[in-house]
């Protein structure tokens, strides 16, 4: 079982990091792989509803989102952070996951559904939580089961060194990732009692 955790970051080592790093770090714990994917500062277009992926079978600018969807086929579960900017979520992510959950969906691949996913948000002070629900709404359209914590998954720090302070931000990661790993292996046991996922309504 894997994990893809997306730092929706242009700091590779920023604040993000921190949080998706707590994550990585309980996941091995738990025995489940994972793997840190960078978006940094790739130029990520926005989607402009061409629908030319319903016919190419992929996003029409050739770029990272596409690359991204081949390799997500291999997940199993997924998690989403990225810093706040002015009260949301930084425009690379959104522009990044709307292709990606766009273009796959029409391209005719159901790679995200019913794979577990959460999002994360980093923010100096204030917007995580507008961050969080903008995020989760790529999730509750791609059929994906939300996984939680004690708290909400936020991090607060300007930087990486003000994030390991945030000791309840750490615990709160730490907390979704075993939460995670839970998910990953019901789901994988059931499956394996012959408890089949629901067929895909069309």
């Amino acid at each position: 079982m894997k994990v893809m955790l997306v730092n929706g970051s242009p700091n590779k080592k920023g604040s993000t990091y921190t949080a998706l790093k707590q994550i990585q770090d309980t996941l091995r714990e738990e025995e489940i792989d994972s793997e840190i994917y960078q978006i940094g500062h790739k130029d990520i277009r926005g989607c402009i509803d061409c629908r030319k992926c319903s016919e190419l079978g992929k996003c029409v600018f050739d770029d990272e989102v596409n690359s991204f969807v081949e390799k997500a086929e291999e997940f199993d579960g997924f998690i989403f952070g990225g810093p706040v900017y002015y009260g949301n979520v930084n425009p690379t992510l959104t522009n990044f996951m709307t292709r990606v959950f766009f273009s796959s969906f029409f391209g005719g691949k159901r790679i995200f559904r019913l794979k577990p996913a959460a999002a994360v948000a980093s923010a100096r002070r204030a917007g995580t939580m507008t961050a969080i629900d903008t995020i989760n709404r790529f999730f509750t359209w791609g059929e994906m089961p939300i996984i939680s914590s004690n708290y909400w998954n936020v991090i607060y720090g300007n930087n990486a060194d003000e994030a390991l302070q945030d000791i309840e931000g750490l615990r709160t990661m730490t907390v979704l990732a075993r939460n995670m790993a839970w998910f990953l292996k019901i789901k994988e046991l059931s499956i394996k009692e012959g408890i089949e996922l629901p067929e895909v309504t069309k």
